[in-house]
């Protein structure tokens, strides 16, 4: 009964518009966000945008804070489960966002103990120039991504999957590190609930946030929301410094902490998620 009221109560806060507008079309105003949703495929009826600006990630011995925000976009031809993503109008829903890695190549970060500004200056340094590296998670699989509104309403189940590799990038790195491929991917399945991690991890919990809706009930917004996953493994770094690679690889894995099995890895998302009727997304051009 839980569901189904819940469920129903996030479908009648999107209205059905009655008319249907030819693609394609550059949304604008409260709509604008939307404007990489696959609006000229007709079986997507509902657009996706999601934006995260916090959260982190914690892939062995390595934790990356989310710095630069995050964007994820598509379309679904559900509101309630089960649903299909369709990806992005471009083929790229989620585009690569480098994140700076703490202590960089070396991994050394300034003591706590220090000054902030010293304390600041030394980072910033190490993270820039040839000891510097970035963190980037990129989908392997744009048609593998799953998104149930549903369950995050629900605080229940997977509300995001992503199956994943992380890009590794530094001038010694070369342009082709990676933990996880496109054949061995880390699946990031995220909940708003609490999850069920092996140990030494233990369980948290994340959260729906708050759903508003705009004057029309045509968008649905979940913000203030956290997406949560610590039950997933991560592979060793393949690909790192080139031809180098059988020198390198043993290196990162080192420094890094890979492989890392299920129970010592965790991600975290902070943000909002929108949800739009398709038509009333064409009818803001």
């Amino acid at each position: 009964m839980r569901r189904l009221c819940l469920a129903g109560a996030l479908l009648l806060a999107l209205v059905l518009p009655s008319s249907a507008l030819a693609a394609p079309h550059h949304p604008t105003g409260e709509y604008a966000q939307f404007d990489d949703c696959p609006l000229s495929n007709p079986a997507v009826t509902i657009c996706l945008f999601s934006e995260s600006s916090a959260g982190f990630f914690t892939i062995g011995k390595k934790t990356v804070p989310l710095k630069n925000p995050v964007k994820l976009q598509g379309g679904l031809d559900e509101i309630l489960v089960p649903t299909k993503f369709y990806p992005a109008e471009d083929g790229n829903s989620l585009p690569g966002v480098p994140q700076p890695v703490p202590g960089g190549l070396l991994g050394i970060t300034a003591p706590t103990w220090w000054p902030s500004f010293l304390r600041d200056l030394f980072n910033e340094t190490i993270n820039n120039g040839f000891t510097g590296v970035t963190a980037t998670v990129e989908v392997t699989s744009q048609t593998g991504i799953e998104i149930h509104p549903a369950n995050l309403l629900l605080q229940e189940g997977i509300a995001l999957s992503l199956p994943s590799k992380i890009k590794l990038s530094n001038p010694f790195l070369g342009s082709n590190c990676y933990i996880g491929s496109n054949s061995n991917p880390i699946v990031l399945s995220f909940t708003t609930g609490t999850t069920s991690p092996p140990p030494p991890n233990t369980p948290i919990t994340g959260s729906a946030g708050t759903l508003t809706q705009n004057e029309a009930r045509t968008i649905a917004t979940f913000s203030g929301g956290k997406l949560v996953n610590n039950s997933f493994a991560a592979p060793g770094a393949s690909g790192c410094g080139g031809l180098f690679s059988f020198l390198v690889d043993p290196f990162v894995n080192e420094i890094v902490g890979v492989p890392s099995a299920a129970g010592h890895n965790t991600a975290v998302l902070e943000g909002k998620i929108q949800v739009a009727q398709s038509a009333a997304v064409k009818a803001s051009e």
